[in-house]
């Protein structure tokens, strides 16, 4: 018998085993615990508890590690692309030249939508807020794709698969031009994943769009950084709908809707209002202070998993400046605030006690308006992103032989059985 864990209760010890992983901390199994004590543990936000076993991503909070299917996210941003990631969390391993020419091809062939899809937005009213559109429209593709939402046929989930992976950044596109009041535009297969997403979204009948190869690898970039961040709340909301055996088109949606939350997908844009209420430099001591005194909140720092700097926000802020110099807007003032608050943070005591590092979404939130994007969209540029995290974490879940339909338990604190009184007899 492995190491165990004892655990005393009522005069009762109960001996529960310890599982431990590839990097992290040891797990106390806990299943029969119920059986053998009559108790349950309670562990709001399920911040102790490991809701699953998964092969696809690490962090490492306390050392800012991110890794994917073994590989450092920092590699895979500068080394790699988009679609070479969702190959590999998809199947585990980077793929081989052919297997890789004959991956984009899929996506590549994948991303059209159905021709009366299109209609579909015309039942939003004209100013939805795109993740509202992305919610619903994602939802219904399971009306125009039924022969892919047999979850117990292997095939079929390839093809839900790819078919998210490449038709969300078309629906995510529309999203935009509709709330924009333009006409849709088509993807094209020449065009690369990011490119064919940046055309969708920017291109106009009145003139060609000519694609910017910096502003391209910046977009692919942003979509590698968020592909998958382990069991989030999003990513814990589609494997909780999945263990229903909901199809893989209403489990994403369900993944949208939690990621539309501003304490999930909505904290780059919250990060860059704070930097608009800062304005400029010569203001950041008075921020500072108040952020002391408890006076002002500080947005784009900090994590809920990271206790150290966040691995993607190294790159972010590489990309950032990148976009900006390449737009022109090297002279951004929220830029040179963002800079001067990271300084400050980064030096000042009071940060590094409680260590408020920047975070990936101090410095997204500035790249995306800089190359072109509301901030209504940037949480729909998020959902575009984590789709094949998503899906890559829900076939994982499908094809585990353990997975059973979630249902976590509750401390009950309500009244006690008590009879029914007829309205008439009631106080």
């Amino acid at each position: 018998m492995g190491e165990t864990a004892k655990f005393s209760i009522e005069g009762k010890t109960i001996e529960l085993p310890i599982m431990k992983g590839t990097d992290g901390p040891d797990v106390i199994d806990i299943r029969k615990l119920y059986a053998e004590s009559d108790a349950f543990t309670y562990d709001p936000g399920f911040t102790s508890t490991a809701s699953c076993e998964s092969k696809i991503t690490f962090i490492d909070g306390d050392k800012g590690v991110l890794l994917h299917r073994g590989y450092p996210i920092g590699e895979l941003a500068e080394s790699s692309n988009f679609i070479e990631v969702c190959y590999l969390l998809l199947h585990g391993e980077l793929p081989s030249a052919a297997e890789y020419s004959d991956f984009e091809h899929t996506i590549t062939h994948h991303t059209m939508l159905h021709e009366q899809f299109d209609r579909f937005f015309q039942g939003f009213r004209r100013d939805a807020h795109p993740m509202a559109i992305m919610v619903g429209a994602v939802g219904a593709l399971s009306a125009f794709y039924h022969d892919s939402t047999d979850i117990n046929d292997p095939q079929q989930r390839w093809i839900s698969a790819h078919r998210l992976i490449a038709k969300m950044p078309t629906i995510a596109a529309r999203a935009f031009k509709y709330f924009q009041g333009q006409p849709f535009v088509h993807p094209r297969n020449d065009l690369s994943y990011a490119e064919n997403f940046l055309r969708m979204c920017f291109a106009v009948p009145a003139e060609d769009w000519k694609p910017n190869p910096v502003l391209t690898r910046a977009m692919d970039r942003i979509f590698t950084l968020h592909a998958d961040h382990e069991q989030n709340a999003s990513t814990s909301t589609v494997r909780l709908a999945g263990s229903s055996g909901a199809n893989p088109f209403a489990c994403i949606a369900a993944g949208i809707a939690c990621l539309w939350g501003p304490a999930h997908g909505g904290a780059n844009e919250e990060a860059l209002n704070m930097l608009k209420e800062i304005g400029t430099v010569d203001k950041i001591p008075e921020f500072i202070q108040g952020v002391k005194d408890r006076r002002y909140r500080l947005m784009g720092f900090g994590h809920r998993v990271y206790k150290n700097y966040d691995p993607r926000a190294t790159v972010m802020q590489k990309t950032c400046h990148e976009v900006l110099a390449e737009v022109g807007d090297s002279d951004d003032p929220l830029l040179k605030v963002a800079m001067e608050l990271e300084r400050i943070a980064l030096n000042d005591p009071y940060f590094i006690e409680r260590k408020l590092y920047p975070n990936v979404d101090f410095y997204s939130g500035i790249t995306l308006r800089a190359l072109g994007f509301p901030p209504e969209m940037f949480t729909v540029l998020f959902a575009v992103a984590r789709t094949v995290g998503w899906i890559a974490q829900w076939k994982e879940m499908i094809e585990d032989p353990v997975y059973k339909i979630g249902r976590p338990r509750q401390l009950y604190t309500g009244a006690p059985k008590r009879d029914y009184v007829p309205v008439d007899k009631r106080g």
